[in-house]
């Protein structure tokens, strides 16, 4: 009996030691959830083509209002924090593990360069400013680790203090979002301190363009178009979106022979400085061109002042088109821009009889008010 018992304990020993030899080797065998004590959290947004994300633990304020900031808790400057730790260390911008956040591309932090990339964040904490500090190291534990050496960014930025509504558990938050530009703000007690996000839209925009034309889209006519015109339209990459657009036309590549297509080549041959072939090519486009298509080039080229080229594109539309609309209501325009305003009354209440919908017949009444009354459209 006594054998028996000590061979089971000696098997037992036997199997805690192989675990314990597990455990050092592997890691953590099972993964389970913690205290919960600061929530893990995560927030992102995206900006044109950027993605931003942040990810932190968010301690409570619970029962410390008024003793966050300049505390041991959230405290000011740089501290040594000990445990091993010797080194000067920002806050942590959060609890536990360093809070973290990314960039997809470039971007600008309160008017200052950061590049692409996940950074482990902090703060150096003022009582009327605070410095935001974006370091390379993004995994360790805090910021009892902090090496200044690694510090890719720091800039200023001003904390908002006395805020009206307490916030309970830390957070970042997303505010004031424009084509270019956010404002990421951390929230907490009643501190709010903000960053401005600003991206170069043109650029990444045309460095996300150029690697989606690099795989199948490349050889995808329509989406060859959408990319010239959208280089087109920003005045931007115009020699590559030409050969796009080239390409799209091209009868090997099953030829896209619209009006838009075409024109668009023409706009982007005279941004050129080609003007010739640009010339060649809104020929072939008008023989492609629907009534309303030949209608809003002869408006665009109104816009651009071209007046005399417009009244051309609207007279051969009321022509070949047999007047139908919206030819009249083109030549309404044409002799507006001329300065004729009784030839263009004329055309203005023939276009008035053919209007096909309601908006259409107001929008020409307004016109027919402005003529009368003697102005020009």
């Amino acid at each position: 009996m006594k054998s028996n018992l000590k061979h089971l304990k000696n098997t037992l020993l036997t199997l805690l030691i192989v675990l314990i030899g597990s455990i050092t080797v592997f890691g953590q065998l099972l993964k389970l959830p913690d205290a919960g004590t600061n929530f893990k959290c995560m927030a992102g947004r995206i900006i044109g083509n950027t993605e931003i994300g942040i990810h932190w633990n968010a301690p409570g304020v619970k029962d410390r209002a008024g003793q966050i900031w300049g505390t041991p808790v959230a405290y000011y400057g740089f501290s040594v924090l000990g445990f091993g730790s010797y080194a000067e260390s920002p806050w942590r911008a959060g609890a536990d593990e360093s809070t973290t956040i990314s960039f997809s591309t470039d971007v600008k932090i309160n008017g200052k360069d950061l590049p692409a990339g996940k950074y482990g964040f902090f703060i150096a904490l003022y009582p009327d400013s605070c410095v935001l500090i974006f370091n390379k190291n993004s995994g360790g534990w805090g910021s009892y680790f902090y090496n200044k050496d690694l510090d890719v960014l720091r800039v200023t930025t001003f904390q908002q203090k006395d805020i009206p509504t307490l916030t309970e558990r830390l957070n970042y938050t997303f505010s004031d979002q424009t084509q270019n530009a956010v404002t990421i703000c951390l929230e907490w007690e009643k501190w709010k301190i903000p960053m401005k996000v600003e991206i170069d839209l043109v650029k990444t925009t045309l460095s996300s363009i150029r690697s989606q034309m690099s795989g199948a889209m490349g050889f995808d006519p329509p989406s060859m178009e959408s990319a010239a015109f959208w280089c087109y339209t920003n005045e931007v990459n115009l020699d590559q979106a030409l050969s796009w657009i080239n390409t799209a036309v091209d009868p090997s590549f099953g030829a896209i022979k619209t009006f838009k297509a075409l024109a668009l080549k023409s706009g982007i041959l005279k941004k050129l400085g080609k003007f010739k072939e640009a010339n060649q090519a809104m020929i072939q486009a008008m023989s492609f061109a629907t009534a309303m298509d030949m209608h809003q080039y002869g408006r665009q080229l109104l816009a651009e002042k071209n007046i005399d080229e417009a009244f051309k594109v609207f007279e051969k539309n009321l022509n070949d088109q047999k007047g139908a609309w919206p030819t009249n209501a083109g030549m309404m325009r044409a002799y507006s821009a001329k300065g004729d305003l009784k030839k263009a009354l004329e055309y203005a209440k023939k276009a008035m009889l053919q209007a096909p919908n309601i908006e259409s017949k107001k929008a020409l009444e307004i016109s027919i008010k402005t003529l009368e009354s003697g102005k020009f459209l």
